[in-house]
């Protein structure tokens, strides 16, 4: 078997799918394994490194697509390089199932076994391979940093002779992974924090953090078996902007980070909200991949209201490429090692297997995952 990685086209990705190190490891389980020709160029990690791995150096990506039995890669392909792919191959990728029909039902034409690693499970077993987690964790922390480095006062608080300068008031909305560790640099950074979710459940790891959980009595919510809040009713969101309305008022900075599995991002932070901001302010919308949380963000760019500036920020992973790529690399070479048997030297795709069920999303010809199925109608 070969597996084959190809590097990232997009103009903004410097994201690396496979290290070195991860190279190492699945040689190492007998898999003949090929990259391309500057790879690991965004992160000054030469080919050489690769071939010192064990690893092959390929100058003909479309060759080697072609012939690959097993090809990973952080960000899907494209509807031509789909064209290109070997009847019968496994794809490992980010896929965005919900929202790319039309490259799911081509891949399912193209008899490619397509593996959506954002639908990993979040279980025990598959915490090593759960690329979500490790790049959302990393989002969370480049969230606050970008917040600190805009925002026109320092995070923490100051005693001198000069007078007393008070700490940041910091608020983050939404404690999934990327909420939590943006609550842990902030406070790292000496913020003043409170943090609020639709789940009392994350109350405790919150005041674990050293922040105030903002309270709000919303009748009936929880989360989905993966982790994520459930989506709130329309009388639920007006009870949550009330509330809200008042806590982002008295925010210097303010982390949005909410996400419902599968959907559009909820929009909790209206333009209303953000003009009743003091002049200055900093609101970070992590959400806007898929849709953002704030009213008046625009993709991949700073908006300003009433001297507010509300940054949208794409791939924040991507900023910290060296240390997403290291993450991105363990999870995807845990993901074959975890799959791989040695006697058959091969992927083994056992669909009886929770995780595979979950993440599998086309395999012979066939769009095979019934979360997608049902959600295609």
């Amino acid at each position: 078997m070969r597996i084959f990685v190809p590097k990232e086209i997009h103009s903004t990705e410097r994201r690396v799918p496979l290290l070195p190190s991860g190279a190492a490891k699945l040689v190492g389980l007998g898999i003949e394994i090929e990259v391309e020709q500057g790879l690991g160029v965004p992160l000054n990690c030469t080919d050489s490194l690769y071939e010192k791995a064990g690893a092959k150096i390929s100058s003909d990506r479309a060759g080697s697509m072609a012939t690959a039995d097993l090809l990973l890669r952080v960000r899907k392909p494209s509807l031509d390089e789909v064209d290109l792919l070997n009847k019968g191959c496994i794809h490992a990728s980010f896929l965005d199932p919900f929202n790319e029909r039309e490259l799911v039902l081509r891949l399912a034409t193209a008899g490619v076994t397509a593996v959506s690693m954002e639908m990993i499970p979040r279980t025990a077993v598959a915490q090593k391979m759960d690329v979500l987690s490790s790049q959302a964790n990393l989002s969370g922390y480049v969230s606050v940093i970008i917040a600190a480095t805009d925002a026109n006062r320092i995070f923490p608080m100051l005693i001198t002779p000069a007078g007393t300068i008070k700490p940041v008031r910091v608020l983050v909305i939404g404690v999934g992974v990327a909420g939590l560790q943006a609550i842990a640099t902030a406070r790292r950074l000496g913020a003043a924090v409170e943090a609020f979710d639709t789940r009392p459940i994350v109350e405790e790891q919150v005041r674990s953090l050293g922040a105030k959980f903002v309270k709000a009595d919303l009748g009936e919510t929880g989360e989905t078996v993966g982790g994520y809040a459930k989506p709130l009713t329309p009388e639920q969101l007006q009870k949550q902007r009330a509330i809200m309305t008042q806590h982002i008022a008295q925010a210097d900075v303010v982390i949005t980070a909410a996400q419902v599995f599968g959907k559009k991002a909820p929009i909790i932070v209206t333009t209303e909200m953000v003009r009743q901001m003091r002049p200055g302010s900093v609101i970070v919308d992590t959400a806007i991949e898929t849709g953002g949380n704030v009213e008046c963000s625009r993709y991949d760019e700073v908006a300003e209201v009433n001297g507010v500036r509300i940054i949208s920020f794409a791939n924040l992973p991507s900023r910290v490429a060296a240390n997403a790529s290291e993450m991105y690399s363990n999870n995807m070479s845990a993901f074959v090692e975890h799959f791989w048997d040695k006697s058959a030297n091969a992927f083994l795709l056992d669909f009886t297997n929770d995780i595979l069920k979950q993440c599998v999303i086309t395999h012979a010809g066939k769009i095979c995952n019934e979360t997608i199925r049902a959600a295609y109608g």
